[in-house]
C-alpha cells in the first residue's frame, strides 16, 4: 500500500509539529489496542458462555417437552390445557447495565414474586403437571439469561469491528504517512543545510582569494 506524503509547510515548525502528532497517535494507537484486548476477551469469554447456556437451555426445553408429554398423556389434552389456562407465574424482569471498555452491556434479572402462589396447586394437578410446571420456568429463566449474552454479544462485535477499523486507519495510513512525511522533511531540511555549508564555504573561499589578491 502506497504511503502518501502531505506536506502543507514545508519548515521546521512544521516539523516539530508532525514528530508531536505521530507520537500522540502512536500514544493513541496503544490505548485502542488495549481496549481491543480487553473488548476480544470480553467477547470470547461471552461466546463461551453463550455456548455452555444454549446447551443446557436445549436440554432443559427437552426435558419441558418430555415432562408435559407425559402430562398430556397421563391426564389428557383437555386438562392440561386448563390447568396451562387458570396457571400464572407472577415473575418481574429488571433490566440494568454494566460497562465494558467504554461499551454499555444490558443485563437482565428475573424474579418470581414470593408472596404470590404457586405456579401450579399441588391440591388440584398432579406431580407431572408440576414438575412440567418447574421445567418450564427453568426454561424461561435461561432464554432470559441467554437473550443477555445475545444481546451482549451483539454490541461487543459491533464495537470491536468500529475499534479494528481505527487502529487498522492509524496503523496503517495515518502513522506510515506521518512518518514518510516526516522523514521527506527530515531529508530535505539536511539537504538543504549541507547546500548552505557547502555555499557558505564557497563564498569564504571567494572572499579569501580577495583578501590574498588585495595584498
Amino acid at each position: 500500500m502506497a504511503v502518501k506524503i502531505h506536506v502543507t509547510r514545508p519548515t521546521k515548525i512544521e516539523l516539530a509539529r508532525l514528530k508531536k502528532r505521530l507520537r500522540l497517535a502512536k500514544r493513541i494507537q496503544k490505548i485502542i489496542k488495549d481496549r481491543l484486548s480487553i473488548l476480544v476477551m470480553e467477547f470470547l469469554q461471552t461466546v463461551r458462555e453463550s455456548a455452555e447456556v444454549r446447551e443446557r437451555l436445549q436440554k432443559e426445553y427437552e426435558e419441558a417437552y418430555k415432562a408435559l408429554s407425559l402430562s398430556v398423556g397421563y391426564h389428557g389434552y383437555a386438562q392440561v390445557e386448563q390447568s396451562l389456562m387458570v396457571s400464572s407465574m407472577p415473575f418481574s424482569l429488571h433490566a440494568s447495565t454494566r460497562n465494558v471498555a467504554g461499551v454499555t452491556l444490558p443485563t437482565f434479572q428475573m424474579e418470581q414474586d414470593r408472596d404470590s402462589s404457586s405456579w401450579f396447586s399441588p391440591a388440584e394437578d398432579s406431580s407431572l403437571i408440576e414438575y412440567a410446571s418447574s421445567a418450564a420456568q427453568r426454561c424461561l429463566s435461561g432464554t432470559v439469561e441467554l437473550a443477555e449474552l445475545q444481546s451482549a454479544l451483539e454490541l461487543l462485535g459491533d464495537e470491536i469491528n468500529k475499534v479494528k477499523r481505527v487502529n487498522n486507519a492509524l496503523e496503517y495510513s495515518v502513522i506510515p504517512g506521518l512518518d514518510a512525511t516526516i522523514k521527506y522533511l527530515s531529508m530535505k531540511f539536511e539537504e538543504r543545510d549541507r547546500e548552505e555549508v557547502a555555499r557558505l564555504k564557497y563564498v569564504k573561499l571567494l572572499i579569501e582569494k580577495r583578501e590574498a589578491y588585495a595584498y
